[in-house]
């Protein structure tokens, strides 16, 4: 084989185990009835009644407008009268710490004075005290009612962690944009 075949072989490799490496999980809850009917129109409830469903307001407006353009793209309309289709979305937020231990020597060096009071004693440089680090549980709950029957289509959370704050929009656009392919593979596609 040549370089060249070799090098196309290695990336695409890579781009399948990035791409496959995704830190979103989608869960689908709450079905109560099946979708039977085409839905042309929509509407974002939050929207309409001034409903946060973030903490940051700049966030919870793109997730609106992120909703909705994705929705249009389907060719949906939305509409605030008589919508085919109505969407309440909620978020949790939630700060935790995590443990990290440095420990690199799970078991004694072998043959290497295996009890030498000064390589395994709690000031050594080779037991690094456990450290703590903070970050976010971020869960994007969209619920999808249709309100002829006044019942759920379904629910989707999307769960994900933030390490930091800058992050945080990146991870919940691409989340919501994971529960949109989810709903519009599940009711829209395959309904049709």
């Amino acid at each position: 084989m040549s370089l060249s075949k070799i090098s196309i072989h290695i990336i695409c490799i890579l781009a399948i185990g990035l791409c496959s490496c995704s830190s979103i999980d989608i869960f689908k809850e709450n079905t109560e009835i099946a979708p039977v009917s085409n839905y042309k129109s929509f509407v974002i409830i939050n929207q309409e009644v001034n409903m946060r469903g973030f903490s940051a307001q700049l966030l919870d407006e793109k997730v609106q407008d992120h909703l909705r353009e994705a929705l249009e793209a389907q060719g949906m309309v939305y509409d605030r009268t008589k919508p085919d289709l109505v969407i309440r979305y909620t978020s949790n937020e939630d700060q935790r710490m995590r443990e990290i231990n440095n420990f690199n020597y799970p078991m004694p060096f072998w043959g290497y004075r295996v009890w030498d009071p000064w390589t395994f004693n709690p000031y050594s440089s080779f037991n690094t005290p456990v450290k703590s680090s903070s970050y976010e549980l971020l869960q994007v709950i969209v619920d999808f009612i249709d309100p002829k029957k006044d019942k759920f289509l379904m629910t989707l959370t999307g769960v994900t962690e933030v390490q930091s704050a800058k992050f945080k929009e990146r991870k919940v656009l691409k989340t919501t944009d994971k529960i949109l392919e989810r709903f519009i593979t599940d009711v829209l596609i395959n309904s049709k």
